[in-house]
This record gives C-alpha cells, sequence and structure tokens, in this order.
C-alpha cells in the first residue's frame, strides 16, 4: 500500500507538462515582440545621447583649437593632437577613453566639418545602415 503512494506522487503528469509549456510559449508571443520593440528603441536613444555627448566634446574641442576638426582629421582629432602650429592649445584627450565609440549598431559615426546642416554634421545611419528610414532604422543626426 505504501509503494502505490510512493509511485503516484513521483512527478508530473505529460499533460500537466504540456499545460505549462503552453503558458510559457504564450508569454513567450505575447511578451517577446514587445521586448524587441523596446529594445530597438533603446538603441536609438542610445544614439542621441552617444550624438549629444560627442557633440559637446567638438565644442570643448572648439574652445581649445579655435575651430573644429576638419573632415580629414575626424574625431580621431578628439583622443590625439592633431599636426601643426596649434598643436600646443590642445588640450586633450577630449574623451575617457582612447577609442572612438561605435554607435549602438557597431558602426562609425559619420563626422562631416564645415557641415551642411551647421558647423559640423555628426550621424549614424540607424540598424539598417541605409540614408533614411524609419523607427529603428532612421538615421539619428546632431542637427535636429
Amino acid at each position: 500500500m505504501k509503494q502505490t503512494i510512493l509511485q503516484k506522487q513521483a512527478g508530473f503528469t505529460l499533460l500537466e507538462l504540456l499545460v505549462v509549456l503552453g503558458i510559457i510559449a504564450m508569454l513567450a508571443g505575447i511578451v517577446g515582440p514587445q521586448v524587441m520593440k523596446h529594445m530597438g528603441e533603446s538603441k536609438t536613444k542610445a544614439a542621441k545621447v552617444q550624438i549629444e555627448d560627442l557633440s559637446a566634446t567638438l565644442d570643448m574641442y572648439k574652445l581649445d583649437m579655435g575651430r573644429y576638426p576638419t573632415s580629414e582629421e575626424g574625431l580621431q582629432a578628439l583622443i590625439e593632437s592633431p599636426d601643426g602650429k596649434a598643436k600646443g592649445r590642445w588640450n586633450g584627450p577630449y574623451l575617457s577613453k582612447a577609442k572612438i565609440p561605435l554607435d549602438p549598431w557597431q558602426q562609425d559615426y559619420h563626422y562631416v566639418s564645415p557641415g551642411e546642416h551647421g558647423k559640423f554634421d555628426l550621424s549614424t545611419l540607424g540598424a539598417d545602415a541605409k540614408e533614411g528610414g524609419e523607427g529603428e532604422d532612421q538615421d539619428i543626426v546632431s542637427w535636429q
């Protein structure tokens, strides 16, 4: 008699396991797309913050040097002193790390100076790495 009681309490039935797996699958189907949507939004917000930070750093560079880095010097001028007479005024590195940050999609930021929209243009092409787009694929720019 004791042996039959122990056998009944030994584990879950196949039906119970299938019900639990079904519930987990439904939750993943509902929650998964929402999580992915917010993850794309967070990368876009992170890119906007990085562009604002780099823009502020470029402004500090301009205060010291009297000009923004040229397109040829690029953002590298924020971590390495440019060649020339103004070398003594360079008060960098202007970034805390010795490397220019990549955008959240692991691409380089695009820097042009003088820019078409201001003293400099700083942008990233977003998740699709193509000009234009909407949502996560939209370009993030310093002039808007």
